[in-house]
């Protein structure tokens, strides 16, 4: 039984998924930069890490 690690990048359509945004708004949050990603030739790749950083993020400036 092989388990497959979570992935380290996540597309827009996974991030969107993951965050319940539309895609208008993810690419809002790259283009003011609170949201990082990376550009791997013309794809747009967002670190897992970065979508849980941008979450601990808002949850404390929420409190």
């Amino acid at each position: 039984m092989s388990t497959t690690p979570p992935p380290l990048l996540l597309t827009v359509p996974e991030a969107m998924a993951a965050l319940r945004l539309s895609r208008h708004s993810v690419y809002n949050l790259i283009r003011s930069k609170r949201l990082p990603s990376i550009t791997i030739g013309r794809s747009r790749r967002i670190p897992a890490a970065a979508v849980r950083r941008f979450i601990d993020t808002e949850l404390e400036a929420a409190a």
